[in-house]
């Protein structure tokens, strides 16, 4: 079940391969959409921090894409999916708790659990989303095969779900990533204009603005 609180109006769980880029497509997102009207909710950070507590370690270096983090990843890994096993559910109900934005961006599910229970949670206000990229675009932005983590549950237990509402292609053609935005944003819009308030309107006109200049045409 999820905590009590205001029902968020579009729920979108964002998921990828390592170096895939789901951060820089979420920052990008609610960077047009605005912090007030739109939250990113990360499933590692609750992980990380209680790692950090039960282990002794700086969580805010857990946080950022360091070596420090990388030193650890692998027990992370063991010790969040023992977490899991014990309760599918705890992660997700930890990162939703107090967020009051009516979108949410999930930028981190990795696994066919964290999408059930959000399902379960939140119906049809739940929508996923795949960020691709190939290996050589992930690879130009740092990534190296490492065995123990890609080949965990946590980087492949997606790689078969095939049934993903938006998928968002990340090769490295800034264009075409904008395009693909645009039309996600546009989706975004249909979701909250009806019922939005006056401050989230203003919001929305100027992302819908926005789209208008990306598509070449007039509001």
């Amino acid at each position: 079940m999820a905590p009590q609180g205001g029902a968020p109006r579009l729920v979108l769980l964002f998921s990828g391969k390592r170096k895939s880029g789901k951060d820089f497509v979420t920052e990008a997102l609610q960077s047009r959409l605005g912090a007030d009207i739109c939250a990113i909710l990360r499933l590692s950070g609750p992980l990380k921090e209680q790692y950090a507590q039960e282990h002794g370690l700086d969580f805010q270096r857990l946080l950022d894409a360091s070596t420090y983090k990388e030193a650890y990843r692998r027990d992370m890994i063991r010790w969040g999916e023992e977490k899991r096993r014990a309760d599918p559910g705890f992660f997700c109900r930890k990162i939703v708790e107090g967020v009051s934005q009516p979108i949410w961006l999930v930028s981190d599910t990795r696994r066919v659990s964290d999408i059930q229970w959000f399902r379960e949670a939140y119906g049809a206000a739940m929508q996923t989303v795949r960020v691709c990229a190939s290996e050589q675009s992930r690879q130009q932005r740092g990534w190296v095969f490492t065995p123990g983590v890609d080949d965990a549950e946590s980087e492949c237990d997606l790689d078969d779900f095939g049934d993903f509402d938006w998928v968002i292609e990340n090769h490295g053609d800034e264009q075409h990533l904008e395009e693909q935005l645009a039309h996600l944003l546009k989706f975004v819009h249909s979701r909250l204009y009806l019922s939005g308030s006056r401050s989230e309107l203003g919001v929305l006109g100027w992302a819908w603005g926005w789209l208008c200049r990306m598509w070449g045409s007039q509001p």
